[in-house]
């Protein structure tokens, strides 16, 4: 009986060790988790031009993106890595939400980011705001953008930051992925990632 409660306490032991090597495992992504505020937003939803906030993706996991429709290279790329995630994680990405947040609401109507969104996934969703939500939203995050006006050899351009956000289900902020667009792009790594939130981690 004394060698059977032994043989428990250390199997009891490992357990312990093991679920906290498992807790304490390194990110793929970098970790921000009480380095960055919970979501938080009021945004006009594309779809139904509703206007959503971030109670109504409270239960999801969110992953926060800054772009515009327009947007020749940097924004294309990583919502195509950002769908190939989904892709890889088959049922355990079921309730991943992409927030698309257009730093172009000008040229971004609600047609236009209702028809861009959706001819990605219907888990993308695409949110527009007046310049005031969409400063303070993007001044939350630290996301910069800037329009540089237009000249006699193209329209106006706007450049913004490339980074990826993502919220656990209680909305708190948990991972940043840099620069998901370029041939450092870590799809495997941040489908790791997300597959573990999405486990409970």
């Amino acid at each position: 009986m004394a060698d059977l409660t032994r043989r428990s306490a250390i199997a009891l032991v490992g357990a312990s060790a093991l679920a906290a090597c498992r807790k304490d495992k390194p990110w793929n992504s970098i970790d921000v988790e009480g380095a960055l505020p919970a979501l938080d937003f009021a945004l006009t939803r594309a779809r139904d031009a509703k206007l959503v906030t971030q109670a109504d993706y409270r239960g999801k996991l969110v992953m926060l993106f800054f772009g515009f429709t327009h947007c020749p290279d940097v924004c294309p790329l990583t919502m195509g890595n950002l769908l190939q995630v989904l892709d890889r994680m088959g049922e355990d990405g079921r309730d991943i939400r992409i927030l698309f947040v257009t730093v172009d609401p000008r040229r971004d109507t609600p047609p236009v980011l209702k028809a861009y969104v959706e001819d990605l996934s219907p888990q993308v969703v695409g949110l527009r705001g007046t310049p005031n939500q969409l400063a303070q939203v993007a001044r939350r995050y630290r996301v910069t953008y800037k329009v540089i006006p237009a000249n006699d050899t193209r329209p106006y351009q706007v450049v913004h930051g490339p980074s990826v956000y993502v919220f656990d289900r209680a909305g708190d902020a948990r991972l940043m992925i840099p620069r998901f667009y370029d041939n450092s792009a870590d799809i495997k790594g941040v489908t790791e990632d997300m597959t573990r939130l999405a486990h409970g981690a």
